[in-house]
């Protein structure tokens, strides 16, 4: 009896110990995971623009024109103004040539004509007399009287395109111990621009070079070519 009480309590120690160094196999059933663990939620867009879809669509070669234009940009350069349109006729077609998109077009504004040497604020006729009979046996002899509505008497001592010319009359005027001074003078005339759309790639360096930096525009400033 001893015995069997022994053998019974000897196979539930083995039956306890292949329980607990058993595997056990992998069985379907529900995991159960806590909402903290899954991190931050994910942000879904339900929709999409309409002028996004067209960009999108433009850039395939499935939209219009001008939607590219508004995906890549568009890079324009003015030239002007021109005084003279034949002037202005000629850098449009130049450009064309080059396979550039120009055009020319006219305005009314401002243009500088030159720079005024001249003596103004003269108090009256006799004393601008006396002033031009000194000129003259100075050597100033192109000297003549001008009278305007915002500025009155005064003598006009020329006008000229080089600014060192100019300089040289006034100190040549001051030198006979008359005010002389330069101011540059403009008229309202018609004057021309020239617009060119540059392709893709193609910079304007080489039209800055050409006509300068007062005379070209560049980026928001420029109008494209119509």
């Amino acid at each position: 009896m001893k015995n069997l009480l022994l053998l019974l309590l000897l196979a539930n120690i083995l039956y306890f110990m292949w329980g607990v160094f058993t595997e056990k196999p992998e069985e379907p059933g529900t995991a159960i995971v806590r909402e903290n663990e899954l991190g931050p939620p994910l942000e879904v867009t339900t929709g999409r623009d309409s002028d996004a879809v067209a960009s999108v669509g433009a850039v395939l070669g499935s939209g219009e024109p001008s939607d590219l234009e508004a995906v890549v940009g568009r890079s324009c350069v003015t030239i002007g103004p021109f005084k003279v349109k034949t002037d202005a006729d000629s850098a449009g077609l130049e450009y064309s040539q080059e396979g550039m998109n120009s055009s020319v077009r006219s305005t009314r504004g401002q243009i500088f004509v030159g720079h005024w040497v001249q003596i103004r604020s003269v108090e009256n006729e006799v004393l601008a007399n006396e002033m031009l009979a000194k000129l003259t046996a100075g050597g100033l002899t192109d000297a003549y009287l001008v009278r305007t509505e915002d500025e009155g008497l005064k003598i006009s001592l020329g006008l000229f395109g080089d600014l060192e010319r100019a300089e040289k009359i006034e100190l040549q005027a001051r030198s006979l111990d008359l005010p002389a001074d330069i101011k540059p003078r403009t008229a309202d005339r018609t004057i021309f621009y020239v617009d060119i759309g540059l392709p893709p790639g193609k910079g304007a360096g080489a039209i800055v070079e050409k006509y300068g930096e007062d005379k070209v525009l560049l980026r928001e400033s420029a109008t494209c070519p119509q």
